[in-house]
């Protein structure tokens, strides 16, 4: 069924919306967390631990469904494998929230810098890790048939999305060259790969 112009213009909206809230809402909490939390090194997800990590958690929820609702408005042809890549991204936000995370790095104060997985950890991971593997795929498989200067852009974001992925996960499992820095690299990720999902609702948009 075809949406009407209107109805799929407020459900592109969401994309643009939802990048910049959720980077938005992840920095101010990680300027104003105190306890220990140090944004250059432990992750968004550390977050929801502590005082106030209800924000965080409301962050992961409220931006993981404004993404789905920004997949179903990218349901055209020629898209809907990209736009159900970008859901599950959505989906795995909302895991993520759904599931507290495991302290890492030492977050909170008198954990240690590693720890055995609980449930709701590993259920956090099985959720988030994934996800960000699928958006990097998105960008990848939506980067075709627009044009060179959007392949170009889309595969540059996919990649630099990996590189700064990986460079975290290794910080994260406590590599001593990386781990003291992975905190940023997850910001950097998150931030590529919002930007370029800004990117996609924005041109979406001028379709319409």
């Amino acid at each position: 069924m075809t949406r009407p112009p209107a109805a799929r213009d407020r459900l592109l909206w969401c994309g643009v919306v939802a990048g910049p809230l959720f980077v938005l809402a992840f920095l101010l909490q990680g300027a104003l967390k105190g306890s220990g939390y140090d944004a250059l090194r432990h992750p968004v997800s550390s977050l929801e631990l502590g005082a106030h990590g209800w924000i965080q958690v409301a962050n992961f929820l409220v931006v993981g469904l404004l993404t789905i609702a920004f997949a179903v408005g990218l349901w055209r042809p020629g898209l809907r494998a990209g736009a159900v890549l970008i859901a599950l991204w959505g989906v795995g936000l909302i895991g993520a929230g759904l599931f507290t995370t495991d302290p890492v790095s030492g977050f909170p104060l008198g954990t240690p810098a590693s720890s055995d997985y609980t449930t709701s950890g590993a259920v956090h991971d099985a959720f988030s890790l994934p996800a960000f593997l699928l958006l990097a795929a998105a960008q990848v498989v939506l980067s075709r048939g627009h044009g060179p200067r959007w392949m170009i852009y889309s595969l540059l974001s996919a990649t630099a999305f990996l590189v700064f992925f990986f460079l975290a996960s290794a910080g994260f499992s406590q590599a001593s060259a990386f781990v003291d820095l992975a905190g940023l690299f997850q910001r950097l990720t998150v931030t590529i790969g919002s930007a370029w999902l800004v990117a996609l609702a924005v041109r979406e948009l001028r379709r319409t």
